[in-house]
């Protein structure tokens, strides 16, 4: 304990404290984390595993061992692989009540770089159409009849000596993760990874889109001819900015309810000598 509070200063070894928390009554000794994990198809996983031979060769530890011990370092924030190997050892007396098997940390990077990353891909898509399934019924917070969507990108640094082919700048490396979020609940439905440089609206295409449904996204993905085919052309309606040089001409103006804070509403015609000609409607 003494050992932890050193490597687990303040509020980090508090939280470490209440995932792996015994709860006696109820769960016969379990911890907060193995009451958690044990909500995860193990059916499901088994059969991703299966599906890409991954426990091949494994001897002691498997695939579901590495899922465990990467999800109880998402859990607890860990950031390294030292700090993992830290907390493990820290906490090795609640690890077997917890589902959690002890490795080394140089026996944890290989496994992490040789694992077959579609097991979790499958498994993670698995998860997230469970998680919307229990979030059907959730009410929107606008007041529309489809489902709304947030579709935008975060870039993720990587250290270029550890992924030369990730480079951005001379000496920046990073990735670029396009994600589609359903706003009830959060919940992520589309993550697509391209090179950092890519621009935003390139992954625009890839999105699922479902007639009906509302697409809220910013001015970076403002790309008229993908947005008029595969928008609107699948009935589906998008939410953006404008460019400041958007050429446009008003067709028509609706009444609108200024305390509201809306501004005006208006029917438009693009006019641009492209844009006229990649979204004509």
């Amino acid at each position: 304990m003494h050992y932890a509070n050193k490597i687990f200063p303040g509020f980090d070894f508090i939280l470490l404290q209440i995932v792996l928390q015994e709860i006696e009554i109820m769960n016969q000794g379990k911890t907060v984390f193995a009451q958690i994990m044990s909500l995860i198809p193990r059916y499901e996983f088994d059969k991703c595993v299966k599906r890409y031979n991954g426990n091949r060769h494994a001897i002691e530890f498997k695939c579901r061992d590495q899922f465990m011990v990467m999800s109880f370092a998402q859990f607890t924030g860990q950031d390294s692989l030292r700090s993992i190997d830290a907390t493990l050892v820290a906490l090795s007396f609640k690890l077997y009540s917890s589902g959690i098997k002890y490795i080394q940390r140089s026996t944890l990077a290989h496994i992490n770089g040789t694992k077959d990353w579609r097991i979790y891909h499958d498994f993670g898509q698995i998860l997230i159409a469970q998680a919307r399934y229990l979030y059907r019924h959730e009410p929107s917070r606008l007041d529309v009849d489809g489902i709304v969507y947030a579709f935008d990108s975060s870039t993720m640094k990587l250290c270029l000596q550890l992924c030369p082919w990730a480079r951005l700048h001379h000496d920046k490396g990073g990735v670029k993760m396009h994600t589609l979020l359903d706003l009830r609940g959060t919940i992520p439905t589309f993550i697509y990874l391209t090179e950092a440089a890519v621009h935003d609206s390139k992954a625009m295409s890839l999105v699922p889109v479902e007639p009906g449904n509302y697409y809220l996204m910013d001015k970076g993905y403002v790309d008229f001819k993908q947005l008029f085919l595969h928008f609107h052309r699948q009935r589906a309606f998008f939410v953006t900015r404008a460019k400041d040089n958007m050429k446009y001409e008003v067709v028509e103006e609706h009444p609108v309810d200024k305390s509201t804070g809306v501004v005006s509403d208006s029917t438009i015609r693009l006019t641009g000598l492209k844009t006229s000609r990649w979204y004509p409607d």
